[in-house]
């Protein structure tokens, strides 16, 4: 199955927006996802809300399938790619197991996030606060900058079509910045129309790259409810 997508420029650099929620920079071979929130049921568990156990083998095989898709020389996780500090110890050996395949002959940063700030270093890969390469700029919390491509808002867009109103993950920008989709099964999202996204982009001149169920779909934010 061939998984359309569009391309999103960022900071002059072009990357193709994969219909799974993730980015990839076909120039760098570099395949970026953010807010991947693993092990977000059991975390709900100890504490007495029961979610079905199988977020994280769900979220790691949507992530396989869109590296299959790629076959990156490097990714980077933007941040919150566990959802508390110690959801790396509760990884199944299947999803550990699944994890490190993953990484097998290709570099792996791990943004720290609020979720995860103190990621240990056996989880394979390395960790940063951010990465700089060329133009761009990822890190796990938008602050607005030049050439930033970041996460953490989770942003989604209530779209009308066909008479009736939806809802959708979308990635955000303006052609200088972008916030990306959380990539993980059990995460929420945030309304594009949030005074959050205003502060980064200073108006509601930016753009929803609305994730459709075959295309995406480019929408101006304004448009968006």
């Amino acid at each position: 199955m061939v998984v359309a997508g569009a391309t999103l420029v960022v900071a002059g650099v072009t990357l193709v927006a994969d219909l799974s929620g993730a980015l990839f920079w076909e120039e760098q071979s570099l395949l970026v996802v953010s807010d991947l929130h693993l092990e977000k049921g059991s975390s709900f568990a100890t504490r007495g809300v029961l979610l079905p156990p199988y977020d994280t083998a769900a979220t790691l095989g949507r992530l396989a399938g869109v590296i299959a898709r790629h076959d990156p020389r490097m990714v980077i996780a933007l941040g919150d790619s566990f959802h508390d500090r110690d959801a790396h110890d509760r990884l199944s050996p299947a999803d550990r197991d699944a994890l490190t395949a993953l990484q097998a002959r290709r570099d792996w940063i791990w943004i720290s996030g609020n979720h995860d700030p103190a990621l240990p270093s056996g989880l394979g890969g390395v960790v940063a606060d951010e990465v700089a390469i060329g133009p761009i700029m990822f890190r796990h919390e938008p602050s607005g900058a030049l050439g930033e491509i970041a996460g953490h808002l989770h942003p989604k867009a209530r779209v009308s079509a066909r008479g009736r109103s939806m809802e959708r993950r979308c990635f955000a920008c303006d052609g200088e910045r972008a916030v990306m989709p959380a990539f993980g099964a059990y995460t929420g999202g945030l309304s594009i129309r949030d005074a959050a996204f205003a502060r980064i982009f200073q108006s509601l001149g930016f753009m929803a790259h609305v994730l459709g169920d075959n295309r995406l779909h480019t929408i101006a934010a304004s448009r968006c409810y």
